[in-house]
């Protein structure tokens, strides 16, 4: 069944407010979302009603709000067809989230000369905690380059993994829009003997995720992209990885004892939620969640597809001299459009677009190796979510007619 993106409107308040005299148009998603009504009413009703520290006290709100955090890990689990609750870390996003992997799975495992395998797409979150490492340690680095369409060129797959102990990769670039065939590279890895950690940032607001399927080993989402709020991500992991590794960070909530000697940890997964944990945003997570799954990650998958059919057409026959990032086909890619126009530069695009009340992001989008591989220092990209519509494309397309008038004066 299709979305019905007028109700679905209805619940974002802050699509109602104008920016210029015009209608708001957030084509900005992929950087964050939007917020429906019920995560911020859930988040609210948290510090009304509960507000109190988890796992200490015995008080009744104090239960009460161990009884929420801890159900937002059994929601996030349902989502992510986890196993277990135990294999959801709560992180501050999916840059922590991937930083946990680096310093403790990494550190633990990883000496001079190991090799640790990545993308030529990946977002600096998950590039730079392992040149961090190779800094440090003198691990080896080996890429799988992006082909001329925006798909990870897979021909020497095989040989990058040989001898390699993880291979890191996104599942849904941020800038190429580009799908990752992530169960073939899972297979790929294993049969290599090395683990695979997934940047599930793009993946998991907007279609079906299903962590058995995906077959990996590691894999990070974070709420603000999923209609969530800021501050609170999510690292998965196979409960014996988990085990196995150190903590990241150390003091409260992470121990099991403390003496003027050592320590020992506590259990999974809140061995590695040191401190008080962000509770409230934990709720909001929860019901972005419950939000998602009663809209359908299928029907979500299926109205993003075709919304970014539209747009691809409507981009190319309005404009011909636009150049698009990333595979030609909507059913290759997520709703990321990143646009060249011209020889304007995305920065002067985006604050023309504002204008028309568009919102679009210009920048390198945290890929500077990706936009050395496409030749350009930056790109503006339109990003979709539940709540935008063809109108909202209609109104992009125009707005660059209006700025291709006014940088052909």
């Amino acid at each position: 069944m299709a979305l019905d993106v007028a109700t679905i409107k209805k619940d974002f308040p802050i699509l109602e407010r104008t920016v210029h005299d015009k209608r708001l148009v957030y084509l900005d998603s992929a950087a964050s979302s939007q917020k429906p009504l019920s995560v911020l009413r859930a988040m609210d009703a948290y510090y009304e009603t509960t507000n109190a520290n988890v796992h200490r006290g015995v008080y009744a709100i104090a239960e009460e709000a161990t009884r929420l955090y801890e159900k937002a890990r059994t929601d996030v689990a349902r989502f992510m067809g986890a196993g277990s609750a135990a294999e959801v870390v709560f992180t501050k996003n999916v840059t922590e989230a991937i930083n946990l992997v680096a310093y403790s799975w990494g550190r633990t495992n990883l000496a001079a000369g190991d090799v640790v395998v990545l993308t030529e797409m990946e977002h600096h979150a998950n590039l730079v905690p392992w040149l961090a490492l190779k800094a440090e340690r003198g691990i080896e680095i080996r890429y799988i380059p992006v082909d001329g369409q925006g798909f990870l060129d897979m021909t020497r797959l095989d040989e990058a993994l040989d001898g390699a102990k993880l291979l890191g990769v996104t599942s849904v670039s941020n800038v190429l829009g580009t799908m990752n065939p992530i169960p073939r590279l899972a297979e790929a890895a294993h049969a290599a003997g090395a683990l695979i950690l997934v940047d599930g940032a793009q993946h998991a607001p907007h279609m079906p995720l299903d962590i058995s399927a995906l077959g990996c080993d590691f894999f990070g989402l974070t709420g603000h992209k999923m209609l969530g709020p800021t501050g609170i991500g999510v690292l998965w992991a196979r409960a014996d990885l988990l085990e196995a590794m150190p903590p990241f960070l150390c003091g409260g909530e992470m121990i099991r004892d403390v003496r003027l000697d050592g320590f020992s940890t506590n259990d999974v997964p809140w061995k590695f939620e040191a401190g008080t944990p962000p509770i409230a945003e934990a709720v909001g997570l929860s019901a972005a969640v419950e939000y998602l799954e009663a809209l359908g990650m299928d029907e979500v998958r299926e109205h993003e597809r075709s919304l970014t059919a539209y747009a691809l057409d409507a981009l190319r026959g309005a404009h011909p001299d636009l150049v698009v990032h990333g595979p030609p086909a909507a059913d290759d890619r997520g709703g990321v459009i990143s646009l060249q126009y011209r020889d304007v530069h995305p920065h002067d695009l985006s604050q023309v677009l504002d204008q028309a009340g568009v919102c679009v992001r210009a920048g390198h989008h945290c890929a500077k190796p990706l936009m050395r591989r496409l030749g350009v220092s930056a790109t503006a990209r339109a990003s979709f979510s539940v709540y935008n519509d063809e109108a909202d494309v209609d109104v992009l397309v125009s707005a660059l007619a209006d700025a291709d008038a006014l940088f052909s004066l």
